[in-house]
């Protein structure tokens, strides 16, 4: 069993946090043609909480991206696994993220993405790790900025586990 060596989020801070994005998200796309991506396997919880918060037809899709496989560490090689179901051009996109790391990964797929012609790509992060040199990436509804740290929780796995937390922890080495 995972020992933790202290809780970063709380569930209650999470779920607060997600009615504020959702509200923002409302707002912003209301009269226009939402498709929420979430990339797997992480942000499932994060999009599934999120989208009950924004009060317009939503439509979803998903894509598997890797550049992680066992490891803590991203080891800079990014694999499509399971790429989009629909056509993105013309849409407006926002990318559903549960945590922004190196970046390398969320960079490419908007190079991926933005070729698709979408009308416009957004990105919605729940977790941003500080003090990590990565790619320009604007994240238009930010979460919490996290130490960087490895956490578990919330969608976060450590070695296909652990997501099922509902807060976001730092574990024991």
């Amino acid at each position: 069993m995972v020992k933790i060596k202290k809780i970063l989020v709380t569930e209650e801070e999470i779920q607060k946090k997600l009615v504020e994005m959702g509200a923002a998200i409302t707002e912003d796309y209301r009269g226009r043609d939402l498709l929420m991506i979430g990339v797997l396997k992480g942000a499932f919880m994060v999009m599934a909480d999120l989208a009950r918060h924004v009060d317009l037809p939503v439509e979803f899709d998903f894509m598997a991206v890797s550049s992680y496989g066992a490891a803590t560490k991203t080891s800079g090689v990014v694999r499509i696994l399971k790429d989009l179901d629909q056509e993105i051009e013309g849409r407006d996109v926002l990318i559903v993220e549960d945590i922004i790391d190196s970046g390398l990964t969320l960079h490419y797929l908007l190079k991926n993405l933005q070729v698709r012609q979408p009308e416009s790509i957004e990105i919605a992060a729940l977790l941003i790790k500080d003090g990590i040199d990565r790619p320009p990436l604007e994240v238009k509804y930010e979460g919490f900025h996290i130490p960087p740290e490895f956490v578990i929780g919330y969608g976060l796995d450590y070695a296909g586990k652990y997501r099922n937390l509902p807060y976001i922890a730092v574990m024991e080495e």
